[in-house]
Parts: structure tokens; sequence; C-alpha cells
């Protein structure tokens, strides 16, 4: 079923920020609208694990008198987000969705929590997340997994699986996810939304509880592309607590929202991502290749690619990532074992099962990658595929070995670091939500978001709304 009401909480961040810049509309009633929809409706959703009811009204009246003293600060101000729940936050909580953190409280913000406050969004809370963003869903942690809204018997995917609720929903304008398999850009293709990946580097992760050192990145989930665009503008650029970020100028990013993709060449690479595969439901293809036939009647030119090495690059993402998560969490696995969930335990042991060696090779195998991705990226100036090789699964029956078997179709852009962006292209036969993935080039977002923006301008799918 599909919701096409225009309640405030189905409003984007365009639309409540251009109300609230004219004061048509107080960030005050925005918020209380907010909570209302999530006491209304987490109780079916689970997306948040802590709400921060009485701090957003007061952050809300802040930037309420903020504007009406001529201190606008832009587009995300008074607008209510919310955050994967290992984004610190001064004073507040942040259990990273495990009982090993069920009680901490980090004493500064992260950079991107500091960044986002100053743009003068309101915190509505903490989201929702695959246990220290492997681990899910799992009841064993103690935190009840997130469902999807467009049918609450389907997992969200992860680990960003609040994240990707909360904005499907209209829990929030929009939140913050992490990613570094597919944690961004998965749920944002299992849940109908906008999820951007930017180049690594380009966000810093100061203050996020680390994965995989090498391939974390952070990242904005929005129902639009234009408000994807508003969230990286507050987030991206260097930070010196984050030696990884780029000292590279930020752009403009709203200057990429027009519509506008004629000769741009799309490499497709066909035999990976498209062909007959026994883990790649046939659905999910034949929608993103409807996107694809719209990218090429918007005037695009779409051309075959072949990549050599993306068979191999499940195998590096998973060992890089697991030896980097169990070096991380070596302490506490040693001297509190039974405090992690079933599943995220027995994934970070494996991680203290790899050899020096293998760990050395998958880099090797990484730097392969990365230069075949390089020379592919010469030829074309985009990279489109299907973000996810399935709909959102059941929670009866899920097997969740099943992300680590078969292909991954979001893992090339953590290995390589190069940005990538979900947006919803279409809906399966049972109403569950696809997405197609845009990928460009290093530090290239504002290619990759006029592409996603055109795409979504043409097709609209942005108007349909579940309804539960």
């Amino acid at each position: 079923m599909v919701n096409t009401t225009t309640e405030l909480h189905f409003l984007t961040i365009r639309e409540a920020s251009e109300l609230i810049r004219s004061r048509q509309l107080s960030p005050v009633e925005l918020t209380r609208a907010f909570l209302n929809r999530i006491e209304a409706t987490d109780d079916q959703l689970h997306s948040f694990i802590t709400l921060l009811s009485d701090q957003a009204l007061e952050q809300a009246r802040t930037a309420e008198a903020e504007i009406i003293a001529g201190a606008y600060k832009g587009p995300l101000h008074g607008i209510p987000i919310a955050l994967k729940d290992l984004y610190d936050t001064a004073g507040i909580r942040t259990t990273s969705g495990s009982r090993v953190d069920t009680s901490r409280i980090p004493t500064e913000d992260s950079t991107a929590t500091a960044r986002l406050k100053d743009a003068g969004t309101v915190l509505l809370g903490k989201l929702a997340m695959h246990e220290y963003a492997l681990g899910g869903p799992d009841w064993t942690t103690g935190f009840e997994p997130a469902r999807n809204p467009w049918n609450l018997a389907h997992i969200t995917g992860g680990s960003s699986s609040g994240s990707g609720a909360a904005v499907a929903a209209g829990q929030a304008m929009g939140t913050l996810g992490s990613c570094t398999g597919g944690s961004i850009r998965g749920p944002a293709s299992l849940c109908g939304i906008v999820g951007l990946k930017a180049t690594y580097g380009r966000v810093s992760r100061a203050g996020v509880v680390t994965l995989s050192w090498s391939q974390d990145h952070c990242g904005p989930m929005t129902w639009t592309v234009e408000d994807t665009a508003y969230m990286l503008q507050a987030l991206a650029g260097h930070d010196p607590k984050d030696p990884t970020t780029s000292t590279a100028p930020v752009p403009d990013y709203s200057l990429s929202l027009r519509e506008d993709v004629k000769g741009l060449t799309i490499g497709v690479p066909r035999h990976f991502f498209f062909d007959p595969h026994p883990s790649v439901n046939s659905e999910v293809v034949s929608t993103v290749e409807k996107g694809l036939t719209a990218l090429q009647d918007l005037g695009a030119n779409l051309v075959d690619v072949t990549i050599p090495s993306l068979d191999q690059v499940r195998a590096a993402n998973i060992v890089i990532m697991l030896s980097e998560a169990f070096a991380f969490h070596e302490k506490n696995l040693k001297s509190r074992p039974l405090e992690f969930g079933d599943m995220v335990r027995a994934r970070f042991r494996i991680g203290g099962l790899f050899s020096s060696s293998d760990y050395i090779q998958a880099q090797r195998v990484r730097k392969m990658i990365k230069r075949n991705f390089a020379d592919v990226l010469k030829k074309v100036d985009l990279l489109v595929t299907p973000t996810m090789t399935q709909p959102a699964p059941a929670f009866e029956g899920y097997d969740a070995t099943s992300t680590v078997r078969g292909p991954s179709f979001t893992a090339p852009y953590n290995v390589t670091g190069l940005p990538a962006i979900s947006i919803p292209c279409g809906f399966t036969a049972s109403g569950l939500p696809v997405g197609m993935q845009i990928a460009g080039k290093p530090f290239d977002e504002p290619t990759v978001i006029q592409a996603a923006y055109t795409y979504q301008q043409h097709a609209r799918w942005y108007q349909q709304r579940p309804s539960f």
C-alpha cells in the first residue's frame, strides 16, 4: 500500500526548509510532528534505541529563536534528524547496539554529530543498528531488530537498520549511517530511500565507533537526492581529528541538483552485476535494467565494461574487515565475551583466525581491484548497477550467512573507496523496493549526485510512501 499524503512527517528536507526559512513552519511544530510519528509507529518499527524528546524540543525552540532573529543557518536549520547509535553524542549514551556498551556515555560529540549540530539540526534520538555494525538481525543482543516499513515481516538490511527504517517511515527527515561493506546503500535499497557513501576521506569518522579502519565510511540517508546533498554539504571536509580525511576543497553540492545526463558515459559491468546467478534476484536485475534504459533515454551513453577482479572483492572485503574488527574488539572479546550477541561474537572471532599473511594478501588484492576500477573509470564517467542482489528478505527463515556468501554489489566501493549512491528505482511484484547504485570517480560526488537527481526527477519514485 502507498500513502501519498502531505503530513509534516512526510515533508522532505527541501520542502520543510523552504517553509521554515519563510517562517511558514515552526521547527517546534515540525519536531512535535516527528515525535508524534515516532510515538505512533516505533512499537512496530523499533527504529530507535534512545529517544530524546525533551532535548529535541529544546533544540527546536533554539532554532526557531535563531531564525526569528535573522540568524538562519541554511537548509538544515530546524530539521529533525537521527543518528545511528555508533556516532558519539556528548552526554547521551552510544550503545553500538551492544550490551558491551549499553551504558557508555561519550564526553564529546563525533565530528559528524558536531557538524550537523552546527548546521542547526534537531536531534530526535539514536537509532537501532546491527551490533557493532556487523552482527544482525540478532535477538541475542538484547536490542529489538528494526523492521521494514514496506512490510513489517521483512528486514531493513544492515547495519544501518534503524537509519533506513526511520527515514522510510517518516520518523526522521534525515539520518546518518555508516558503511563498511554496504551498510548505508543496503538499507537504503531495501527501505526505498537514498543513501550515499562518499569517497573515503570526504567525511570524518572521528568519534564514530570503528568496525574496519581502512574501509569504514560515514554518510547520509534521506528520502530524496537533494536532501542527501544538503546533509553531505554539512558533513564534508577535512578534520584534524581524522588523519584520513582529505584536504581537497568541498564543492557546492546543490549545484549538482539539476536534470542533465546528456553526454555522460555510463559503464555497465554486466558480467558480475547482471548475469544470472543463484544469489541474484531476477526481478531486481530487470527493474534496474529499466532504470538504465531511462538514463539512456535521458541522454546518457551506456557502455558494457569488464572489471576483471570483481569476483575477488567479497573475500578481500571480509578478510580486511574482520581482521581489523578483531584488532579493535580483542580486549572485550577476551574479557567480556558473553556480553556480545551470538552473531557478532562469532564473526569477530573469525577475524582472530586470519594470519598476517591473509591480511597482507587481501590488501594486495585490494590494490589490484583499485587499479582495475581506475582503468575502467578512465573510459566512463559513472558505473551503474543494482545496489543489492535481493529485495528485503523476511525475518522468518532468514539465513544470516547469506550476507557473506555469493556476490556483494556494494563491497566493491568500500574496498576501492569510490563514491556510490543508492536511489529507488522501482518495486518487486510483492511491493518491496529495489535500489539502483550509481558510482563515480574519486571525489566526483557532484556527477554522482547529478545523475541520481536526474533519474529521480524522471522516475519520481519518491512520491510513493509505505503505509503500515
